[in-house]
């Protein structure tokens, strides 16, 4: 397909990054096939491509290089994640004849192995973390310190070990053998000296089989929790010119040492306090953050990666790359911070993104193709245009908002991949523009039916350490005492939930309609639910769409509710919120300002409903995520000790232990291995024994 782009393309892939290769192939009038597991067949990116295949698991190459040849597809690209930086599958595609749209499998490897990595692109004259690489060197001998182990095979932080005394290091050499084994089936180890205070500074490089190779700028993407990537965005705060030219420079020159080809990254560890920068590796696909380096460019470098793999030239040069404005990016993930971060799942009940505001594409460099304006994709979403011209709001500077996203409403949140769910970027003529427009989308984003980080991502957007650009890859640790929101409910969300429950039709009967009438006086009906908060007693008398009042604090507050297109305007002495509500069964969900709540009806003899109950210590078991019953390791009747491991729950590949709250005999038990559970499903119930 040398010189024309492939009539063709299959995604190895899924999620939003499949979902946005779709619609770059869409543009360039390119066929495109997805596929999917079984448990994906009405996933959005198989509604939104031309045709879809069914595959065993997308790691099975063999299926999907079949999938690739049954579908008539002549190139496949892999998206990130999965078979994106797996050489032999680059190979098995070559052997098929179909165009692998990424580097050769060589620079894969090459690459992928961090030892050899290292000493390719120091022999380039890059700089490189001093340290030390098994086989040749001896880890137990090194003695600068702090030191950061490293699995050779390793990837997304996986293994890496911080020591900081020599008395540390036989341990920490031993767990981070056990783990990079395991974990990557390669003991391999490396080890190096820890900048302290490090920033994550990467550059885009962009490659064409001509030996033509380009930087587009860095992305800072310090803004991490326990290695990966939350925040990122573009130009950094912290890089100015000309450190940018040199690593730009460097960034090119790794990429040349391994006769690179396509997209790539290369990172960058950089102190904080000096400046100094020295190469940390290079990850030889599209990142999760490459929107950010689209919004200040404005190439679309997915259509870069197809001309690339066409055999077409680089369209522009060094020279010709500028970066106009900042773009931030948030993660939303289907996690719980409150928990720990616990991944999570459920039924997308309704959904609400922030749409596409003008062009995506501020940055001015021009790109083949039919010309034109930057359009808007179906949806509400923008989506870097062909051609070098920005329309709408973005030509006057005004902010702009894209949204990568895999989610679908009435869709499925499962346990079986990574918990990433979509991507909310935004663009503005400053930075401080673009972190106000990214709180303001986030707020205007909700996902109901599972829980998210939104709320968590909200408050590091807007945290002054951030907004001040004081960034380093521990910062969002330390912060984590005051980004994690609590797990109590606003007193006016209770009383919006008590109303939704009050307005629900409930029957024929006068004497069962919860209006308050009553032959006398006016009568008021109390809602016992129950959220994350705990059981809440709401008393509410009237009817929620006419006239109502509702108990808050012992004060009696007019109340009323308007229904809408699928969202709520409640109105509490005066003032008027705006929810996205959603029911399922006997649980509403209330979204606002980028939070949910899920409340649930709370009837007299469920799992702690006794006096004195509370979420904390009523004895009940609830699973932390949905997921499936591994093990039960207690029977009812068991005396068990508080802490005691009583059931584990598998969600997204990981085991999660549900101990006893406190000593006692197990009155319940509600499950049984195999058994699928939602998110706060009652596991079990701990009775303390009576003196």
């Amino acid at each position: 397909m040398r010189g024309a782009c492939p009539p063709q393309v299959l995604i190895a892939n899924r999620g939003e990054i499949a979902v946005r290769v779709i619609r770059t192939l869409r543009r360039l009038g390119i066929t495109s096939v997805a596929v999917h597991t079984p448990s994906d067949a009405d996933a959005k990116h198989v509604r939104e491509a031309d045709i879809a295949l069914q595959v065993p698991k997308y790691l099975d190459i063999e299926a999907i290089v079949g999938a690739a040849r049954a579908s008539g597809a002549q190139a496949v690209h892999p998206g990130y994640g999965f078979l994106a930086e797996n050489g032999v599958f680059a190979r098995r595609c070559a052997e098929a004849g179909i165009v692998f749209i990424g580097p050769p499998a060589a620079a894969i490897d090459a690459m992928g192995d961090k030892i050899r990595a290292k000493a390719t692109v120091a022999a380039a004259g890059v700089p490189v973390v001093p340290g030390g690489a098994e086989p040749g060197d001896s880890l137990a001998d090194w003695r600068d310190f702090p030191a950061l182990i490293k699995p050779s095979a390793g990837g997304g932080g996986k293994g890496m070990v911080l020591v900081r005394s020599a008395a540390e290091l036989p341990d920490a050499l031993e767990s981070a053998r056990r783990t990079a084994l395991a974990a990557f089936g390669d003991g391999t180890l490396l080890i190096e000296r820890y900048v302290e205070n490090p920033r994550h500074i990467e550059i885009q490089i962009l490659a064409d089989t001509h030996g033509n190779i380009v930087h587009l700028g860095e992305r800072e993407c310090s803004l991490q929790r326990r290695h990966q990537k939350i925040v990122e965005e573009a130009p950094s705060p912290f890089i100015g010119p000309e450190t940018r030219a040199r690593m730009g420079a460097a960034a090119v020159e790794a990429a040349r040492a391994v006769g690179y080809t396509g997209a790539g990254t290369v990172e960058f560890i950089v102190d904080g306090s000096t400046g100094a920068y020295h190469f940390m590796e290079m990850n030889t696909r599209l990142q999760v953050e490459h929107p950010v380096t689209e919004l200040v460019t404005g190439v679309d470098l997915v259509e870069l990666q197809v001309r690339v793999a066409a055999g077409e030239l680089l369209p522009f040069a060094q020279e010709d790359v500028r970066l106009t404005g900042h773009a931030v990016e948030a993660r939303v993930y289907a996690e719980d911070p409150a928990r720990g971060f616990l991944p999570g799942g459920g039924h997308v009940l309704a959904l609400r993104e922030p749409g596409g505001i003008a062009s995506p594409r501020p940055g001015g460099m021009a790109m083949p193709g039919a010309g034109g304006v930057a359009g808007r994709e179906p949806g509400g979403v923008a989506w870097p245009g062909p051609s070098g011209v920005a329309s709408g709001g973005a030509a006057e500077g005004e902010p702009v908002v894209r949204v990568d996203s895999g989610l679908v409403e009435g869709g499925v949140v499962g346990s079986e991949f990574d918990p990433m769910l979509s991507k909310v970027i935004a663009w503005a003529p400053d930075r401080e523009s673009a972190l106000r427009t990214l709180d303001r989308a986030l707020a205007r984003t909700a996902v109901l039916g599972v829980v998210t980080n939104i709320p968590f991502l909200r408050a590091l957007a807007t945290h002054p350490a951030v907004r001040a650009g004081e960034l380093d890859t521990g910062l969002v640790e330390r912060l984590l005492p005051e980004l994690v929101p609590g797990a109590g409910v606003p007193d006016e969300v209770v009383a919006a939930a008590g109303l939704v429950f009050h307005a629900m039709p409930q029957g024929d009967d006068p004497w069962e309609v919860t209006d308050g009438w009553r032959v006398g006086e006016k009568a008021w009906t109390t809602w016992r639910v129950e959220s994350r908060g705990g059981v809440h007693a709401i008393q509410v008398s009237g009817l929620p769409e006419k006239s109502a009042e509702v108990l808050i604090n012992g004060q009696q507050v007019p109340a009323g509710i308007r229904v809408g297109a699928g969202d709520l305007a409640v109105t509490l002495g005066g003032r008027t919120e705006r929810y996205l509500c959603a029911r399922r069964g006997d649980t509403v969900w209330l979204g606002r300002g980028g939070e949910s709540w899920a409340f649930t009806r709370h009837l007299i003899g469920d799992p702690g409903d006794r006096p004195g109950a509370a979420a904390a210590g009523d004895g009940v078991v609830r699973s932390p995520m949905p997921g499936t019953v591994l093990v039960v390791k207690a029977q009812p009747g068991d005396r068990v000790s508080e802490g005691q491991p009583l059931v584990i729950v598998e969600a997204m590949k990981m085991e999660h232990t549900v101990t006893a709250p406190h000593d006692g005999v197990v009155s319940e038990l509600a499950v049984q291995p195999g058994q699928p559970v939602d998110m706060d499903a009652v596991l079990a119930v701990v009775t303390l024994e009576e003196a």
